[in-house]
């Protein structure tokens, strides 16, 4: 008996998740930051375990899911500011600096949008297309400033030792850049894959109206 859609997705991401953190884990660059950045992977793989029988994201979710997990896997195995891809950017364009980290902060408001999205029309019923955007943003902003605020109680914490975790690079407006690409990331995403997501979610739904 074959197991249903969702439920063959999220084995599939589970897998490649596994699979990048027995790569990720292996010899990183320093274990505590490793394990700091991978954490959020790993909750979110407990929490789609545990909720799969009474929720199944879209493959779309889902897919976007597996990217930021693996970009996370990736910020954990060199540290954020020695990510070899970031080098290559910053070469590339000119940078000043290893810019790998605003490309996760960047995820980080464009794959919750997402989420928040299919919640808030799945779950909460939210019709209006203005407030679902605006509910939509503002759930990615304060989730952009929860991680601030436990990169600020890390560094409190671990003093020198969280320089790795925090990938500052000494830039004074670093919390300021990370957020406000935490921002871009969620706009981006809502005027990209609305419709698309809309689509996917009717698919699932069965049937499910479009926010006017």
């Amino acid at each position: 008996m074959k197991a249903p859609t969702g439920q063959r997705e999220l084995y599939l991401l589970l897998s490649i998740w596994a699979a990048g953190l027995i790569w990720s884990g292996y010899a990183p660059f320093d274990r505590a930051t490793w394990l700091l950045e991978v954490a959020p992977a790993l909750i979110a793989a407990v929490v789609l375990w545990t909720t799969r029988r009474r929720y199944t994201p879209t493959t779309l979710l889902m897919a976007l899911v597996m990217v930021h997990g693996l970009i996370l896997m990736l910020g954990g195995k060199y540290t954020y500011a020695h990510v070899p891809l970031g080098f290559w950017m910053r070469d590339w364009f000119g940078w000043e600096h290893n810019n790998y980290d605003k490309l996760g902060h960047f995820a980080q408001g464009f794959v919750p949008a997402v989420a928040a999205r299919e919640l808030l029309l799945r779950v909460f019923g939210i019709s209006s297309r203005r407030l679902l955007a605006f509910l939509v943003v503002a759930i990615c902003l304060g989730i952009s400033a929860a991680y601030e605020l436990i990169e600020w109680a890390v560094a409190l914490i671990m003093g020198q030792g969280a320089d790795e975790f925090l990938g500052s690079q000494g830039n004074p407006w670093d919390t300021q850049e990370d957020m406000c690409m935490a921002l871009i990331g969620a706009i981006a995403a809502l005027l990209s894959l609305s419709r698309w997501h809309d689509r996917q979610i009717a698919a699932r739904e069965g049937s499910a109206p479009a926010p006017k």
